[in-house]
């Protein structure tokens, strides 16, 4: 599995390639959306950013993957919005958002998940590695109800 620092240098590389080239790169990841995650931290209590696919994009409303590459355990950035659902998000390199972030249920996650594997096979891969079922995340703009 790859290390915290192996995944906070792929997210600090993303996120300069966005900004260098003024979004014209980095706003698509192996076909699907990029969209960059704003979190508050449950220890911290600072704003923790993480660069993110979505598979789904419903609308105003984007699914996201708690998947960290198949590892044992979710993400800092799903225990953050656990702690604190209140997010901010920006779709493709575009103006921030304030969003609310909301855990889908097993009988919510399960039609989106045999979409999104059908769609994205390395997201089946991922769920091969792991014995945890890999938590999918509907970001809503924040007034809207999840």
């Amino acid at each position: 599995m790859p290390s915290n620092f192996m995944l906070r240098t792929v997210n600090t590389v993303h996120r300069a390639l966005l900004r260098i080239s003024f979004g014209r790169l980095g706003t698509e990841y192996f076909g699907m959306p990029v969209l960059e995650l704003t979190t508050i931290g449950r220890k911290t209590g600072r704003p923790r950013s993480v660069m993110l696919t979505a598979p789904v994009v419903d609308g105003d409303d984007y699914i996201v993957v708690a998947s960290r590459v198949g590892d044992p355990t979710n993400p800092a950035w799903y225990w953050n919005l656990r702690a604190d659902p209140a997010v901010e998000v920006s779709f493709r390199d575009g103006p921030r958002r304030s969003m609310t972030a909301y855990v889908l249920s097993r009988e919510q996650r399960a039609p989106l998940w045999s979409r999104i594997v059908a769609d994205y096979p390395v997201y089946g891969e991922y769920e091969q590695r792991t014995t945890r079922e890999i938590p999918l995340v509907r970001l809503t703009p924040a007034g809207k109800s999840g």
